[in-house]
């Protein structure tokens, strides 16, 4: 058997910190999906389906909590980068723009033209838009980072208003309340 036919098992888990509540996965070979704020887990179940037809999806708090660890120290403010391994998957050139995003410096930004730019495909800036769209691994790749080449806000996977927040918190406009610091709870 070889590891085409073998089936991917996704490993999931709900963090709940402060007022944050988002579905997270993880494949063996590391984090591969954070959902949106507040959304059912059919979100989830829709993209593995999509992304990864056949593979099992089973819940596990436990193997999860390293990455719900950084997710919340990163919502505290107490984390700028994430050290725990990615499992992108997606096409060479949506690899190649979200390797630029992972380049963008904590509490900057880019514009959709400056990662074109990045991946040498200047003239691919709708492309682009769309593989940033499309990026499955919210906050750890930093995809709230983009926006319009006028500095406006532009469309998010988690939503506008979750793209401006991780901005001001990146920012040190939103910064944590006392109580909401600590370890993120898996529900």
């Amino acid at each position: 058997m070889t590891d085409m036919d073998k089936k991917t098992l996704v490993r999931w888990s709900r963090i709940e910190h402060g007022d944050w509540r988002l579905h997270i996965a993880a494949t063996d070979r590391g984090l591969c999906y954070i959902g949106s704020p507040d959304m059912p887990l059919s979100q989830l179940e829709a993209w593995v389906g999509a992304r990864m037809a056949g593979s099992d999806l089973v819940r596990d708090d436990a193997r999860l909590a390293p990455y719900a660890h950084e997710l919340a120290e990163y919502m505290d403010g107490a984390r700028r980068t994430f050290e725990a391994p990615v499992d992108f998957r997606g096409t060479a050139f949506q690899l190649a723009v979200w390797q630029a995003l992972t380049d963008i410096p904590y509490g900057e930004t880019r514009s959709y033209s400056d990662i074109a730019n990045v991946v040498a495909r200047p003239a691919a800036v709708r492309a682009v838009g769309a593989a940033i769209g499309a990026n499955p691994v919210l906050v750890c790749v930093p995809c709230h980072r983009v926006v319009g080449k006028s500095g406006a806000m532009t469309g998010y996977r988690g939503g506008l208003d979750m793209k401006i927040r991780l901005l001001e918190l990146e920012r040190g406009a939103n910064a944590a309340a006392p109580e909401q610091a600590g370890t993120a709870r898996t529900r």
